[in-house]
């Protein structure tokens, strides 16, 4: 499906920062203890489940498992480098054609993973599709609050250095989209609500080596192409730090928006075996 953002290139820039992304997860592991803690009050098990995003460090695998009575966690991902085999079951899929049948997952999770899907509302259908009924569906996604400080800072420097100014941040849905789409999806009893987090930076082009090393460089299909103009960065966190001169630190915002929805039951729903897992996986790499 055609859209804003350029899948391949997405694809490109998850893998170019996978084996340094343990430096620059920080968020993401915050995304996911967040999660963790949503699942706590679920209070049932999910003997199968899958995980849409960054495989998560030894420790955060096994405390979401303990969290969600979790016997077979399915990684699925985008990028085939940020796939993590020895840890358990994976698939390269991309979230616009998931590999699973319909009515096979207790439960799926994305971790800051959906934001850069073109087709989000048949993205979610699909997860809905893929739960069976009463399982449950929980995502944090960037909210349209993230790096809105810095999407302006980058427009009015490129403006300065040049006369004209390109899309370099890419736009994030708010909750009340969100919400929409979730009813939109079909997803019984839905809940959106958000969380912002202000990362302080000591040095503040920490946060384009973050962006990079998180592989959430700009992927817009009407980008700007070819290289920034000389400048453009430093102008920028002098923009953000409301001073003429090189600031010694700056504060950036993150919006994580936290969704949660239910398999809606079907009319005469098929019996399960306690505790079956069955799944059906397709090989999906190019």
């Amino acid at each position: 499906m055609s859209g804003p953002f350029d899948r391949r290139r997405v694809r490109a820039h998850r893998n170019r920062a996978a084996p340094g992304f343990p430096d620059h997860r920080f968020l993401y592991d915050l995304a996911l203890d967040r999660l963790m803690d949503r699942l706590r009050d679920i209070r049932r098990e999910f003997p199968c489940a899958a995980l849409f995003g960054l495989s998560p460090d030894s420790a955060r695998r096994a405390g979401l498992c303990a969290a969600g009575g979790i016997k077979t966690l399915i990684q699925v991902d985008l990028a085939e480098k940020r796939l993590d085999p020895g840890a358990g079951p994976c698939v390269q899929a991309d979230a616009e054609f998931l590999p699973f049948a319909d009515g096979v997952l207790d439960l799926a999770l994305s971790v800051l993973d959906l934001h850069l899907v073109n087709d989000l509302p048949g993205a979610l259908v699909q997860i809905r599709r893929a739960l069976r009924p009463d399982g449950v569906f929980l995502a944090a996604l960037w909210g349209g609050e993230t790096l809105a400080d810095l999407r302006r800072a980058l427009v009015v420097a490129e403006m300065r250095l040049r006369g004209g100014a390109g899309p370099r941040v890419a736009p994030f849905a708010d909750s009340a989209t969100l919400a929409g789409l979730m009813q939109r999806a079909g997803f019984a009893l839905p809940v959106v609500d958000s969380q912002k987090t202000v990362v302080e930076y000591a040095d503040p082009m920490r946060v384009f080596a973050d962006l990079k090393g998180m592989g959430e460089s700009c992927a817009l299909v009407d980008r700007p192409r070819g290289f920034a103009p000389k400048g453009l960065f430093p102008e920028a966190v002098r923009v953000l730090s409301g001073s003429g001169s090189a600031p010694e630190g700056i504060s950036v915002s993150f919006e994580m928006v936290f969704l949660l929805g239910w398999g809606p039951h079907e009319s005469q729903p098929r019996p399960l075996k306690p505790g079956s897992a069955a799944v059906s996986l397709v090989d999906v790499l190019e």
